[in-house]
């Protein structure tokens, strides 16, 4: 029975159990790059590695933390006198 593979265009990688033993990696490689490998044992074809299709995240936007401000509390802005008896009050509590 001769291994096939799905996709057409291109010869399958073939490697035999001694390589999965011996060479992982090199066989990861090929499957983390979407190719099917063929397993061989004694020359004849025993299996077929078949990469599991990767799921594609979802990218999250980042929040407009800026518009987001604005919208809470306008254009307001806090004195200068505030701002620094706030900070000379977390200063005076340490």
């Amino acid at each position: 029975m001769a291994a096939t593979s799905r996709v057409t265009n291109h010869a399958m990688k073939t490697a035999s159990v001694r390589d999965l033993r011996q060479d992982f990696a090199r066989i990861r490689a090929w499957l983390q790059t979407g190719e099917e490998v063929a397993i061989t044992l004694r020359g004849q074809p025993l299996a077929t590695l078949i990469p599991i299709p990767q799921k594609k995240r979802a990218r999250r936007s980042m929040p407009d933390l800026t518009a987001r401000l604005k919208k809470v509390f306008g254009t307001r802005l806090i004195p200068d006198q505030t701002v620094k008896a706030i900070m000379d009050q977390d200063r005076g509590a340490i």
